[in-house]
């Protein structure tokens, strides 16, 4: 029964993908990941946001730019969901495909849940920011052009591959990141759900201070762009807040938008109050972006 659920699941998530216009689905890793999550249960699906749980197997859609309007720039999608789930559509697919318009290749990344072993969200982050940088002519991409973007806990996670990156070989540091109503400290503000999935229930302040990510931002820490609600009771804007001025202390450009009305979780809604105005300046952005990058 379990594995016929599991390929039912499979079959499933092909299908979508292939509706919703990625070009290919790549496994990240060829053999054993570096640590695994110890998630027995199939993987399955939830909810009308396609979202899906149990994910113990990291994957990347890659959703390539046309050659008639490619930038050369790539981005690495991470959905939110708490670091027990991922909103695959409005946070995932939806951002792909309005990516893609601009001619920036997109990269959704579903990466595994980490299950409380902290190490497994960022590997697989890391791990498809070396895919595109080392793929990088063959999906039309320039090595110094690649980005990441994150909602949510997808945010956290954004802002520790923005803050925790290795630079020996293939450098998994981002050029740049986006970030939607993210998850940043691991404090008093945090958001308890994500905090106990990543850490446990019990974490050690060492680590609560190594990923309390507005703790580790520096001078090498990537442009940044934050994007939140002021009435977001889900994941509270100081998260944001925290984050920007980190960045400021830094000397990284940074740039905020906080809406006045939208709570949390929005993404690609369309019936979120502000959406066009939201790409309008996310759009605008990109482009500077683009043209401060080599």
């Amino acid at each position: 029964m379990k594995s016929i659920k599991i390929l039912f699941f499979c079959i499933s998530f092909l299908l979508l993908a292939t509706t919703m216009n990625a070009q290919q689905t790549v496994r990240l890793w060829d053999g054993n990941p570096p640590t695994s999550n110890e998630i027995t249960e199939p993987e399955g699906m939830i909810g009308d946001s396609f979202g899906i749980n149990n994910v113990s197997e990291a994957q990347i859609l890659i959703y390539e730019a046309s050659k008639t309007n490619n930038t050369g720039m790539a981005v690495v999608i991470c959905p939110g969901g708490g670091y027990s789930g991922l909103a695959f559509r409005h946070e995932g697919m939806d951002v792909a495909q309005w990516l893609v318009k601009q001619g920036i290749t997109a990269v959704l990344l579903k990466y595994r849940m980490p299950n409380k072993h902290k190490e497994v969200p960022l590997d697989d982050a890391q791990q498809a920011i070396r895919y595109v940088r080392e793929h990088a002519n063959t999906l039309g991409v320039s090595v110094n052009k690649v980005g990441i973007l994150g909602f949510s806990a997808g945010g956290h996670l954004a802002s520790t591959a923005s803050t925790h990156y290795a630079t020996s070989g293939t450098n998994t540091r981002p050029d740049f990141a986006i970030l939607f109503y993210p998850v940043i400290t691991m404090e008093a503000a945090t958001h308890v759900g994500s905090k106990n999935n990543l850490l446990g229930d019990n974490p050690t302040l060492s680590d609560i201070h190594l990923y309390s990510n507005e703790k580790q931002v520096n001078a090498n820490t990537p442009p940044t762009i934050l994007f939140l609600s002021d009435d977001d009771t889900g994941v509270l804007p100081v998260n944001s807040t925290q984050y920007y001025e980190a960045l400021k202390r830094n000397n990284v450009p940074a740039t905020m938008y906080i809406f006045p009305e939208g709570g949390h979780g929005w993404g690609m809604n369309k019936d979120f109050k502000y959406h066009n105005q939201m790409l309008t300046l996310l759009e605008m952005w990109l482009k500077d972006i683009q043209k401060k990058l080599k």
